[in-house]
Order: structure tokens, then sequence, then C-alpha cells
């Protein structure tokens, strides 16, 4: 039985308070952002095998993300369960943003509707003075880096037609780790990608979809669904902690001269092992 999707749940405790819509713009990160790591497209590996062991690491990362569901059904629904979630303030929603312009010219959030909007353009500056990493407005989720356990990004996506060359969602490890991410998800002409290589999702303009995003930090292992659905099983460069980031990142080829993504119900799971 597929789970019926609520665009309408609360993002965070902000959206519960608020009786009336606005618009939230937080402070620029850029004052800040010597704490935060730059980012770079360092790949973690695949896993070996061709499409039949790729089949066979989906099954098994579904066992162990739900494994009641997934014997009785043979769905990965459910992925929330077993789960405890995670309480997410909106201040632990902190933006990166190019450090030149003020935020709410690369960001927005609806307090209304929970919908929050990142875009940049292809010659914007990075999100400090200091680094010289790519144009960024993205979402570092603070607070919550983690180093054990099991751990799921859920989030309702949507990317607008024409957006090319961006990353929109990351696992970034530990600043100064021999691999500055554990994964990225690219968007290039439509397509959703395991950084520019493997298809995760086809058709992503346009429309709004759920990811989950699964972390077994024990395993190395990271596993990726598109509306409840497994799409790819990948094993990934191990690190002293991990934290979630989402927005747009452009990247370095296919790129499109204004990047957008929208995100809203953004959601972490923890489990213990």
């Amino acid at each position: 039985m597929t789970r019926r999707t609520n665009l309408n749940r609360s993002t965070s405790r902000t959206d519960r308070i608020n009786s009336t819509c606005s618009y939230h713009h937080p402070r620029s990160m850029a004052s800040s952002s010597s704490s935060l790591s730059s980012t770079s497209s360092s790949r973690p590996f695949p896993l070996a095998g061709g499409a039949a062991m790729m089949a066979l690491a989906l099954v098994v990362l579904c066992l162990v993300v739900n494994p009641t569901l997934a014997v009785a059904t043979g769905s990965c629904d459910d992925l929330a369960a077993g789960f405890v979630k995670v309480e997410l303030p909106e201040s632990d929603f902190a933006v990166q943003s190019p450090y030149d312009v003020p935020v709410e010219q690369r960001y927005r959030y609806d307090t209304c509707t929970g919908v929050r909007t990142f875009w940049v353009y292809a010659g914007d500056k990075p999100f400090n003075n200091v680094t010289t990493t790519n144009p960024r407005t993205e979402v570092r989720l603070r607070g919550h880096d983690y180093s054990s356990g099991v751990w799921q990004f859920e989030g309702y996506g949507y990317v607008p037609s024409g957006t090319s060359g961006v990353s929109v969602m990351q696992i970034h490890n530990e600043n100064g780790a021999a691999h500055a991410t554990a994964m990225m998800l690219h968007v290039y002409n439509g397509t959703l990608r395991h950084y520019s290589g493997e298809a995760v999702e086809d058709g992503i303009y346009d429309r709004w979809f759920r990811l989950n995003v699964v972390h077994d930090v024990g395993a190395s292992t990271v596993a990726v669904f598109v509306d409840g659905a497994a799409r790819l099983a990948v094993a990934v460069a191990p690190s002293a902690s991990h934290y979630f980031k989402f927005g747009v990142y452009v990247q370095h080829h296919d790129v499109s001269p204004r990047v957008e993504s929208r995100w809203r119900n953004v959601t972490v799971y923890t489990k213990p092992y």
C-alpha cells in the first residue's frame, strides 16, 4: 500500500506558531562561515557488481530501514517506521548564500506554505570571502552532526525546469575529511543523479517529489528513495562526523545561468544501533 504524501505537514515549530503568512529572511551566515567547511564534489565509492548487485543492495538496505514492512508488503514506503524524529527548530536551518548580497535576494521561507525557495546565479560569489567554492544557497542543518547510528533525511523537493548543473541535497563530512561529502544528489537537464553519474530519478522537473536519504554510518552505506521507491544504494567514504545540507550549489558542467530548488516538510530521523 502506498503511503499518501501530505504536503501540508508543518515543517517546523515556527509553522505551527505562525497564524499569518509571512516571508522569513534569516541573517546571512557569511560572518560565521569560518566554522563551516567548503564543499567539493569528491565522489565516494559505488557498490560494485552491476545491475544485479545493485538490485540486491537496494533490497538489503530496504530490509535494514524497515524490515517488517519490507517482508510483509515488499515495499519500503513507510521509511520513518522504527526511527525517532529529531526536533528541528527554525534556528537549526542555517542558510549559506553569496556573501555580497542580502540573504533575502537568494532565499525565501514562506511561513504560510512552509516552502523554502533557494536560488543562485552562475556568476554569484561564494558564501564567504575566503572560500573559492562555487555559488550556493543552501541550508546546513546545524546542531545535528552525527557519528554513529542510522540517520535519515526526508524532504519534499521541487526543481523548476531549466535548472541544471546543481547539487540539491548532500551529506557533508567533517571539516578536513579526505572526502568533503559522503553523497551528493545533482540535477542535470531534468534528471536527478548521484553526483554527475548514475541516474537516480528521471523527469524531476516541475513536480513535488518525496526524497528520503538513509545513511547507515557503521556500514558506510547510503540508500536513496524517491516517492517511497528505492532508487540508489552506494557505499560511501567514512568520516568522523556528518551533517545534511539542501538547497542549490552550482557544480562544474551543464550549468544553467540561474538555478533553483524548493523544499518543504524537511525532517530528520535517527535510529541507534
